[in-house]
């Protein structure tokens, strides 16, 4: 990706480190879902808990015939925390389900048609209001589900980063965000792909002991964010 025409010093550091997670670890086509609602459904349930998890709870809302909107709407709390019990914290995910769901019935009627109609930034500033619904879950689903260019920020993010000297400890969601948004193309591939090896070097080598020496970032170019 590094042919890609961007103005400034840090837009080209982003996409040597692009390149460097791309080249180590490969493509990887992200999210996993069948659907726009099976993918909004998983953003949900994937906050704090491993993919895996999430892969069961919505098995179970696959077999039982709720992976649709008029389904998912209908359920009680009670009867969707017993099939999402697998993700965890399965009570408190099944309200924010439901308050997503309900958003999703009385700003939109209950059609995805209907929201993938909308700008973005009506969508996100929606999003964000519905309770249970932070930043990372609405960009997720803004990006993965809704194809939309937003990039999506999380703790691996803002760890590697801050270690190769790109963050400083005040830097908010916002400000780590627009790192990203301000210096590359708008690119919906870009994005999600560059999001997705983000994650994936955090897990395999940027944990809270990181494996320096074996990472693939181990010689990407460190210093201070540049204009």
């Amino acid at each position: 990706m590094s042919e890609l025409l961007v103005q400034s010093q840090t837009g080209r550091k982003l996409l040597g480190m692009y390149d460097l997670l791309r080249d180590h670890f490969g493509p990887q086509d992200w999210w996993p879902g069948e659907t726009t609602l099976e993918i909004m459904v998983g953003a949900v349930l994937t906050q704090n808990t491993n993919w895996k998890n999430v892969e069961k709870a919505i098995r179970n809302l696959k077999n039982h015939d709720l992976l649709s909107l008029e389904a998912l709407n209908t359920i009680s709390p009670d009867e969707l925390a017993k099939e999402i019990r697998p993700a965890g914290y399965f009570n408190i995910k099944a309200r924010r389900l439901k308050n997503l769901i309900r958003f999703l019935f009385e700003r939109y009627e209950g059609s995805l048609e209907t929201l993938l109609s909308k700008k973005t930034e009506c969508l996100r500033e929606g999003l964000l209001a519905v309770n249970g619904i932070g930043p990372e879950t609405a960009d997720s689903i803004l990006l993965y589900s809704l194809e939309r260019s937003v990039f999506v920020v999380d703790t691996y993010t803002y760890r590697i980063l801050l270690r190769h000297g790109m963050a400083d400890e005040q830097m908010d969601y916002h400000e780590l965000q627009g790192m990203f948004m301000d210096n590359l193309p708008e690119d919906v591939h870009l994005f999600n792909e560059f999001h997705a090896l983000i994650v994936r070097a955090g897990k395999e080598y940027c944990k809270k002991k990181p494996l320096c020496s074996d990472c693939p970032l181990g010689h990407w170019e460190k210093g201070p964010v540049l204009p």
